[in-house]
């Protein structure tokens, strides 16, 4: 690999724009769809066992057991399953991003006071009113924390999905390894590793907005 050369960089950013900024948006969209598939799932799963000490250890358990798995080995193993491309990256992304968020969501509905969920039923609701009006507010910045977790880590993963094909800056990272020597090798490399960490600072403060804005204002800190 040859070594580094600032205007050779911006001259490779000038002619290969559109390149870079078609792989940054789809290294944003294969995250944030996994973001929104573990979100769901993740939440839901959280909802159903918050309350059940077997159900809490078994989904946290699952979870940490998955993200253990080495992510080219996990990709590897879909292959034969989904083929190439888009969807083993974004299994393999949603995946990934479990367990943070069935985690603070467990964690956010049992750290909401029993003599809170005591007084809301005394005023009539039911436990299902209670769930969704009183504990799943006031955990919401304990899951959106988790989901912050989980987008940090989705969004370095998601560039191994270049390995089965997947799309995002990983394609520029792989390349400049698989072209060691040639003269555009570190600037790919660079490239897509620049790229991934812009985005993971770029969507790290907008998860912090979004914190701000959507917390109750007794609730933030």
């Amino acid at each position: 690999m040859t070594g580094f050369d600032l205007a050779g960089l911006l001259t490779f950013w000038a002619r290969r724009y559109d390149d870079i900024l078609g792989l940054i948006a789809e290294h944003v969209v294969v995250v944030l769809l996994a973001l929104i598939f573990a979100t769901i799932i993740g939440v839901g799963v959280g909802l159903m066992v918050w309350n059940s000490e077997i159900g809490r250890s078994l989904a946290v358990t699952s979870a940490a057991v998955i993200l253990t798995i080495p992510s080219l080995a996990l990709l590897a193993v879909m292959i034969p399953l989904f083929g190439l491309g888009w969807t083993p990256t974004l299994i393999g992304l949603t995946l990934y991003s479990l367990l943070p968020i069935i985690r603070n969501t467990v964690v956010g509905l049992r750290e909401v006071s029993p003599a809170i969920m005591e007084s809301a039923r005394g005023m009539g609701m039911g436990r299902g009113r209670v769930l969704v009006t009183v504990q799943l507010p006031m955990a919401w910045p304990v899951i959106i924390t988790g989901v912050r977790v989980a987008a940090q880590l989705t969004i370095g993963i998601a560039a191994i999905g270049a390995y089965v094909g997947g799309p995002g800056l990983g394609q520029m990272i792989f390349k400049g390894l698989s072209s060691l020597g040639s003269k555009n090798a570190l600037n790919f490399a660079l490239t897509g590793t620049l790229g991934v960490i812009l985005i993971a600072l770029l969507v790290d403060a907008l998860f912090n907005y979004i914190t701000k804005y959507t917390t109750s204002k007794g609730l933030r800190a």
